[in-house]
């Protein structure tokens, strides 16, 4: 595939945590924003909105993730930037996450982020609120899906997440 980056994280004696989500996200919002280097708000913008998507998607991957290694692979054209996340599911929690996915994907996102904001304000220890994907559909007009598969180990399911946001509305 040409024009994709792909970072791997490993699982390994250090383990994986948020740390590596924020310095990976970094990575690739540095990376992909070089292009606009040259109008700073443009840079500042995009550099935003890259970040904040991919460090989302790898906290959700971190945070819902088997043991094992996380993959991601982005590219950026013209329009948009588009992500890949491949991780590992405990076969337990992919019935909860893809009733979620239902619950946060039928209707408009803005109508649903409110909802969603309200329910934690009255239950703030609701789990697995789906704030932070409404959040980039909403805010960051990111379109997104997810393919689950079965992966090597029976209980574990793999799990693929498919965002991209627009680039070209970013610097308008």
């Amino acid at each position: 595939m040409e024009g994709v980056s792909r970072v791997r994280l490993f699982d390994g004696p250090l383990d994986l945590s948020w740390r590596h989500c924020a310095t990976t996200s970094d990575f690739f919002a540095d990376l992909f924003a070089l292009p606009f280097q040259s109008s700073r708000n443009d840079y500042r913008e995009v550099r935003h909105s890259i970040g904040y998507l991919v460090n989302e998607l790898i906290e959700n991957a971190v945070k819902f993730r088997a043991p094992g290694e996380i993959v991601i692979e982005a590219s950026m054209d013209s329009e948009f930037f588009k992500l890949k996340v491949l991780n590992d599911v405990d076969g337990e929690d992919v019935s909860e996450f893809q009733r979620l996915l239902a619950d946060i994907t039928v209707g408009d996102p803005k109508d649903l982020l409110i909802q969603r904001i309200e329910a934690n304000a009255a239950n703030p220890d609701m789990a697995g609120s789906g704030l932070g994907l409404l959040t980039l559909m909403s805010d960051y007009g990111a379109r997104m899906a997810w393919i689950f598969s079965t992966a090597d180990e029976s209980d574990r399911i793999c799990l693929e997440t498919y965002a991209s946001i627009p680039i070209s509305q970013t610097h308008n």
